[in-house]
């Protein structure tokens, strides 16, 4: 990938997250960030995060097609999983109430967030296998175990689990799915920027302290290559 390519994953997961924080910020407080689109007025924010998030994953897809078609095919796969449950959860809206869901819409809806929630860690994962020691690769695996984690707190803590009554689950899993959503957008970001070659970031790090342009390699010369 390219800087130029990171820019559309970053474009879309700082969109999402600008649309969802208006909705939490200027919306009556729901229980779930879904239940946002039930309001009045909430249904265009909650489409516009769901879908610049999908946007996000596919055009992070795109890139790492380009760059490494064989190495991430897993994670492609993974990412379009994910953008596809994003974009069914966007169409078919969550049913009203904590844990009760009673129509197809709900049922689409419950199904395709939770192939979002379990792709997006689960890519991240498979993007760092193999993969030299380095501080960007670890970035991108802490936040998967952190999504992972983070997901299994959430679940433990709805109010439609068996767990949720014993750990008082209900005051909090609002901000637990909160915070595995933050930290599936952060970890699209990061593995973006992780699948940046090192010449292309170093480059472009070169240019920042200089102040000039990077100039492309040149070709040796006929005349050098004779001798």
């Amino acid at each position: 990938m390219t800087w130029r390519a990171v820019l559309g994953p970053v474009a879309g997961a700082v969109t999402a997250v600008a649309a969802l924080g208006y909705a939490q910020a200027t919306l009556p407080a729901q229980p779930l960030i879904s239940d946002y689109a039930l309001v009045p007025g909430g249904m265009l924010p909650v489409l516009v995060g769901t879908l610049a998030l999908a946007a996000a994953c596919l055009s992070l897809a795109y890139g790492l097609a380009a760059r490494e078609p064989a190495r991430t095919a897993a994670t492609r796969v993974l990412l379009l999983a994910g953008a596809a449950g994003l974009m069914l959860s966007a169409i078919f809206p969550t049913d009203p109430g904590m844990s009760d869901v009673s129509t197809l819409t709900g049922e689409i809806h419950r199904w395709s967030a939770a192939v979002v929630f379990t792709a997006l860690p689960v890519a991240g994962w498979t993007l760092t296998r193999g993969r030299a020691a380095a501080p960007r690769w670890s970035a991108v695996k802490a936040l998967s175990v952190t999504s992972g984690l983070t997901l299994a707190a959430y679940l433990a803590a709805h109010p439609a689990a068996l767990t949720s009554s014993l750990i008082d689950g209900e005051t909090y899993y609002g901000l637990l799915e909160r915070g595995v959503v933050l930290a599936e957008i952060v970890l699209v970001v990061a593995m973006a920027l992780a699948s940046v070659p090192r010449r292309a970031a170093a480059r472009v790090q070169g240019t920042r302290a200089t102040g000039a342009p990077a100039q492309p390699a040149q070709p040796e010369s006929p005349q050098r290559l004779a001798a």
